[in-house]
């Protein structure tokens, strides 16, 4: 019923930006023209009454009411043109006529293209620039047009049902753990302040009630050192917090790191539960193949490059090598051989994969490949066989060509998947460890 509603509304905005732009033509009374442009500027300023409830999708949603509304109207003055060149000798007041349908049809295009451009998300860099490419080619303009509104309405439906959901359950507190949770990130990333490595997740897990703490050591190094690093961090939580343990997510290596951790009895104990995201447990074939085949003076000139670059982002004794050669299948095949299990942590991991390489965004929809000839079925990066760990496992997908990628599952690039809400997977990760009673 909503649904019939807007549609009707986009119509009869439509109509009324159509009759302001031709009223020239349409209308000799000055009054009834000065009051179809009194209607053309208030449908500029809302051209929609039932609005989503944040200020940024609220934005959004303005915008894309009048890219549908311009469509409407632009079509409605394309046949009112045709049919005026065969009805009307008077040519002159075609053309001024056309010109001015011209300038208000592409005021309320730019007040509608810049809102999404500059208001969306979803849209993303590469529907940005299809949408600037295509711009002055006929047909494909309209194409393109009709892709930034699906993927705008799209965005507005979903982010809308999300900020719903989480209004009325607010009280609930469904993610407030008896622990704290540790968000420890995987190879090659930091814990930036502005650059979240879990990119919306975090947000997601405070408005329900989660307290939030990150790993906050270097982006690359040995198991061990980055297993020191993250118990020092654990013990600085404690003492600070007073919360006796911690609830551990660790994605990737970060996974492998927190393990060896939890090697110390004395970090272990306050520890309750770690949850692994994607972690290759039993490593990456590729990764053994790439380092046979790779001559050690490229490795360490890559390495180099790299270990500079991160000293300069704040790591103190970034290792590239070290934890590369960490994460190849016989690293890992020794490490689970010596590193058991903390008594008394409870111990569960999810994986994912791709349907796909396409499903991936660059690399891993170029690794994919690679990791698909030595490891099978992967997330782009680390084969299915090596997710597996604890207590619990569970192997996650969606239907379609697309799956679920390494860094879908942080949120990399804040891509809403349909049948995989990644925000709402973690808020209900996190309530099954409130309602285990950790």
């Amino acid at each position: 019923m909503r649904n019939i509603a807007k549609a009707v509304q986009y119509v009869c905005c439509g109509l009324l930006l159509f009759a302001a732009a031709n009223c020239y033509a349409l209308c000799q009374d000055i009054k009834i023209i000065a009051l179809l442009l009194g209607v053309y500027i208030g449908i500029n300023i809302a051209p929609i009454f039932v609005l989503p409830r944040t200020k940024r999708l609220r934005a959004c949603a303005r915008g894309n009411a009048l890219l549908i509304e311009f469509l409407i109207s632009t079509a409605c003055s394309v046949v009112y043109f045709l049919q005026s060149l065969f009805s009307s000798p008077d040519w002159k007041a075609i053309l001024v006529n056309t010109l001015f349908a011209i300038l208000l049809e592409a005021i309320v295009f730019w007040n509608g293209i810049i809102r999404v451009y500059i208001r969306s998300q979803q849209l993303g860099i590469k529907i940005r620039v299809i949408g600037i490419v295509c711009g002055l080619i006929p047909v494909a303009q309209l194409i393109a047009l009709g892709l930034i509104i699906r993927t705008v309405s799209k965005e507005i439906a979903f982010e809308n049902r999300r900020v719903l959901l989480d209004e009325q359950r607010k009280d609930l507190r469904i993610c407030a753990t008896k622990y704290p949770v540790l968000m420890v990130h995987g190879v090659f990333f930091r814990d930036f302040r502005y650059l979240n490595y879990w990119g919306r997740i975090p947000e997601a897990l405070q408005k329900n009630g989660a307290r939030i703490f990150y790993g906050n050591h270097q982006s690359a190094a040995a198991v061990a050192q980055s297993g020191q690093e993250i118990s020092d961090r654990i013990l600085q939580i404690v003492k600070e917090t007073g919360c006796e343990k911690v609830n551990i997510i660790a994605h990737s290596k970060g996974g492998l790191d927190c393990r060896s951790a939890l090697t110390n009895p004395e970090i272990a104990k306050h520890v309750a539960t770690l949850t692994t995201i994607n972690t290759p447990h039993r490593g990456c074939e590729f990764a053994d193949y790439l380092l046979d085949k790779i001559p050690k003076d490229e490795q360490e000139v890559v390495a180099g490059a790299y270990n500079a670059a991160l000293r300069r982002l704040g790591d103190t004794s970034p290792d590239f090598m070290a934890a590369v050669t960490n994460l190849t299948a016989s690293f890992c095949k020794a490490f689970n051989e010596r590193v058991f299990d903390a008594q008394g942590v409870y111990y569960q991991s999810i994986g994912t994969k791709l349907n796909k390489a396409s499903g991936g965004r660059f690399p891993l929809n170029f690794t994919y490949h690679l990791a698909h000839y030595f490891d099978g079925a992967n997330d782009g990066l680390v084969g299915e066989a090596s997710f597996a760990w604890g207590e619990d496992y569970r192997l996650l997908t969606v239907n379609g060509k697309r799956g679920i990628s390494h860094g879908d599952m942080i949120d990399l690039n804040r891509e809403n998947i349909e049948e995989f809400d990644v925000r709402e997977f973690y808020v209900q990760l996190v309530a099954d460890l409130k309602k285990r009673g950790f």
